[in-house]
């Protein structure tokens, strides 16, 4: 089996990444929506940006003010800078980076659940990622709730996917200090239990 990193890398080579775009669009643009819902102007870090397309996306949103994609792919993060000469890409693990400022906001999208420990990146985002008053907001679909993805591990060969109760991401969020915690599960459709976010507060 190959590592996150190394899966994600090799879809640059191949394409494949070009497909998460599709994919993911609609789920994305739901939490866009909660990151403006507030109406307020607003910096933002996509944490496990890829190749940058909602990093993209979100840049054009009128109220924010920067926007930030960082990622564990160096692959993914040249095609980001490729493909994009305006907003900010970083290359590094994020468990252990910081930003040198604080954000307003945090989402991410189909990148917790790769973790071995989804509550140390989770912690790091509350620690040093954001404001006083920030907002993480993430979406997985690999979760235990969705049973057409429960087989998802067997036929990427990925070697980290961590398959969580909803229950059990919203007490991460709270564990870590987050306030406020919210779930939602969008865009379902028949057997499809639709892409779970979970969104928290830094009070």
């Amino acid at each position: 089996m190959k590592s996150p990193i190394e899966t994600f890398s090799e879809w640059v080579k191949n394409g494949k990444d070009d497909g998460m775009e599709k994919n993911h669009y609609e789920p994305v643009s739901k939490i866009i929506e909660l990151v403006i819902s507030t109406d307020k102007k607003f910096n933002i870090i996509d944490a496990g940006c890829g190749n940058g397309w909602a990093v993209r996306l979100v840049a054009n949103e009128k109220n924010c003010k920067s926007a930030c994609g960082v990622d564990g792919s160096q692959l993914m993060i040249q095609k980001a800078k490729k493909n994009d000469l305006i907003n900010n890409y970083i290359h590094a693990d994020l468990n252990t980076w910081n930003p040198i400022t604080k954000v307003d906001v945090v989402m991410s999208m189909e990148v917790f659940y790769y973790f071995k420990n989804p509550q140390k990146i989770i912690n790091n985002i509350f620690n040093y990622w954001l404001k006083p008053n920030g907002r993480l907001i993430i979406g997985v679909d690999f979760y235990y709730e969705n049973p057409q993805c429960h087989d998802w591990q067997k036929q990427t060969g990925v070697s980290i996917m961590n398959l969580l109760k909803i229950k059990e991401w919203t007490n991460l969020f709270k564990k870590a200090g987050f306030k406020d915690v919210k779930k939602h599960q969008f865009c379902a459709s028949g057997e499809w239990k639709g892409t779970l976010v979970v969104e928290g507060t830094k009070i």
